[in-house]
């Protein structure tokens, strides 16, 4: 049996770039979700006014890695504390959120930011927006496995490749084989 999880931490080349690697994890689809208008095309989200937030949505076999342990990842490798932004990337597009699928992952997530609140590890609070499950439209296929057609693109050098090792140094345990 498998389960979904949708996050938007930032540009989704980061995400799933990251997510696509961990043991568990049999897919993590580029999108977008929210928003006010059906079927949105990149260009439209980029401009800011749709209201879509660009996600992952990740399949994955709860006996192999727990929605706890994706929160765990998701929360070290993006800023959730930085509203509508995610380093140089800026616009409503790139807020924080996790569009729950079920009261389980509410409750899971709630406690989460709880956690890293009370904890003092981040200098500002969490922002991520907690939203109830919509509507996910998977992103044009040049999208998909961005980072692993184009590693040597600017930008795949810069910021995507220093995520990806990041989460790599952190979590070994959770890397596929």
């Amino acid at each position: 049996m498998t389960e979904k999880a949708i996050f938007g931490g930032g540009c989704f080349w980061c995400t799933e770039a990251v997510f696509k690697s961990i043991k568990g994890v049999l897919s993590a689809k580029p999108g977008y979700c929210g928003g006010h208008i059906d079927s949105p095309t990149y260009e439209a989200i980029c401009g800011g006014q749709t209201g879509h937030i660009e996600v992952i949505e990740i399949d994955y076999d709860p006996e192999q890695v727990s929605f706890d342990t994706l929160l765990e990842v998701f929360f070290a490798t993006h800023d959730p504390t930085t509203p509508g932004r995610q380093g140089n990337d800026v616009g409503p597009q790139y807020q924080s959120a996790i569009f729950y699928q079920n009261a389980d992952q509410q409750e899971k997530s709630k406690q989460f930011m709880h956690m890293i609140d009370v904890s003092g590890q981040m200098s500002r609070p969490v922002c991520t927006q907690l939203i109830p499950a919509q509507t996910f439209w998977v992103a044009e296929s040049y999208h998909h496995d961005y980072f692993e057609r184009n590693p040597n693109q600017g930008y795949c050098q810069v910021i995507v490749a220093p995520k990806v090792g990041k989460f790599k140094k952190k979590f070994p345990n959770l890397l596929a084989s």
